[in-house]
Parts: structure tokens; C-alpha cells; sequence
């Protein structure tokens, strides 16, 4: 059995394994390469009895009389700080396939088992704490800018929420600040979760790997960053619906754009 351990490998050390130098093309092919996972392994299924649920508790938290229109942007922004979380058992299933491994959902379950588990939880609570950070950050920008502005409906509140003296003060901070923290997710995470998956690592590896990655690709790693928020944008303005097939490309991809950076 082995020892338990979150930041270093078994043995206590710090691996640093060597970074490739990547094209923007590598891009567009680690996408290409996870939908041709995602169409031998379809796994929309599991988004819809992901998302579908959410939306719902947000409908009836509306028609209560919960007051959620403010924060429904910085819910479905947030989103995407989550991502790589979301999308862990999507990469397994890559990694299964590339290995040649039964692949199927049954198998991710084998996660619980990993040597790399304790530091996956750990690299999900950095997640978690920055989209609870964007969610309070945004109400209280809200607050202060525009203030307990009411809300008659979704139509009223867009377009009356602009005629409000901090708007444009608040929907400028308010994109600053989430874009810092959709840049801090990005690069500790880029790589981290599907190095884990790969390898017993530990989190300050993954991470370090990761943020070395980013530097050494800025331009590949920029472009892929806004292709993920892209994506997930088009996902959005479908009331979710695209969400089911985007998501699951994405989480597939991912692994691919990992075995390109990471030797």
C-alpha cells in the first residue's frame, strides 16, 4: 500500500519532467483528437444528468423568489474555473484509450484507487476556493457598485441594470477580476489533472509542470485558453444545451493538449 502523500511522489520528490515547445496547430489537433474520443466514447449522457439538475435548482430557486438574476453571470462565468475538475473523467478515459485500458465509466470509478488521489482532491479544492472567491468578489462588487437594485424579470433587469450609475464600472472590474482568476486556474491547471492521472506526481509537480508550460507555450497556451472560453460561451447562450456536447470534447482534449506539452 502506498504512503500517503499530496504535494511530492512516494518518495518524497519533486519531479520535473521535460516541457515540448508547441504550435498553435497543436491546439486545433488536441481538439480534433478529443472528438474522435468523445465519438468513440460519447459521454454527453453524464452532462445532461450533470447540468440539467443545476439548471432546474436554479429555476426553482427563481420561482421561490430567490433573488439569482445578479448572479447568474458570475455562476455561468465560473463555470469555467471549474473545468478541469469536471472534466476528470473524461481524461481518464483518454488516458484508458491511449493505453489501450477498458475505457468505459465504470472503469473511472478505479480513480478512487489512484496513488495521485489525495493531491487530485487537493488540486480540486484550489478550484473550488477560486470560483467561491469569484462568486463572493462579484456580489459584493455588485453591491457597492449598482447596489439592491430589483429585479422584475430577465428582460427588465438586463436592460435596466445598465442605467445604473457604477454599471459600466461594475461590468469592467467585475470581467477584470474574473479574467485574473480564469488566468490563475489556467496556468496552475492547465497541465496538473492530467498529469496526476498519468503519473504519482504529487501537486507541486503538476502544478510547477504546469506553470512551466505556460510560460514556455504563451502564445499555444493563450489560444487555447480563449478556444475553451469560446466554447463554453456558445455552450452558455444555448440555455446550456451546447454544454452537453462542449464539455466533453474539451475534457478529452485537454488530456491530448498534455500529451503534446509534456514529455
Amino acid at each position: 500500500m502506498s504512503t500517503f502523500h499530496v504535494m511530492t511522489d512516494a518518495s518524497g520528490a519533486i519531479s520535473r519532467p521535460n516541457i515540448r515547445q508547441v504550435a498553435v496547430s497543436d491546439v486545433f489537433g488536441a481538439l480534433r483528437d478529443g472528438y474522435e474520443d468523445f465519438r468513440e466514447k460519447p459521454s454527453h449522457y453524464a452532462f445532461v444528468a450533470l447540468i440539467y439538475p443545476i439548471a432546474g435548482a436554479l429555476m426553482i430557486g427563481w420561482s421561490a423568489g430567490v433573488e439569482l438574476l445578479p448572479m447568474i453571470y458570475p455562476l455561468l462565468t465560473g463555470f469555467a474555473l471549474l473545468g478541469p475538475l469536471l472534466a476528470l473523467g473524461l481524461m481518464e478515459i483518454s488516458r484508458r484509450r491511449e493505453l489501450g485500458q477498458p475505457a468505459d465509466w465504470s472503469n473511472v470509478l478505479d480513480l478512487v484507487k489512484s496513488p495521485s488521489l489525495p493531491a487530485l482532491l487537493m488540486m480540486s479544492a484550489y478550484l473550488v476556493t477560486l470560483f467561491m472567491i469569484w462568486l463572493v468578489v462579484s456580489r459584493g462588487l455588485y453591491l457597492s457598485m449598482i447596489g439592491d437594485y430589483p429585479a422584475p424579470g430577465v428582460f427588465a433587469f438586463a436592460s435596466g441594470v445598465f442605467d445604473q450609475p457604477g454599471a459600466w464600472a461594475f461590468l469592467f472590474w467585475s470581467n477584470f477580476i474574473g479574467f485574473v482568476l480564469a488566468l490563475i486556474a489556467l496556468v496552475i491547471s492547465l497541465v496538473a489533472f492530467p498529469m496526476l492521472l498519468d503519473r504519482d506526481c504529487g501537486a507541486a509537480a503538476a502544478v510547477g509542470t504546469s506553470v512551466r508550460a505556460s510560460l514556455a507555450n504563451p502564445v499555444p497556451v493563450a489560444v487555447w485558453g480563449l478556444m475553451v472560453a469560446s466554447l463554453l460561451a456558445i455552450g452558455m447562450a444555448t440555455l446550456m444545451v451546447g454544454l452537453v456536447l462542449i464539455v466533453p470534447i474539451l475534457g478529452h482534449a485537454t488530456w491530448h493538449f498534455y500529451r503534446r506539452l509534456v514529455v
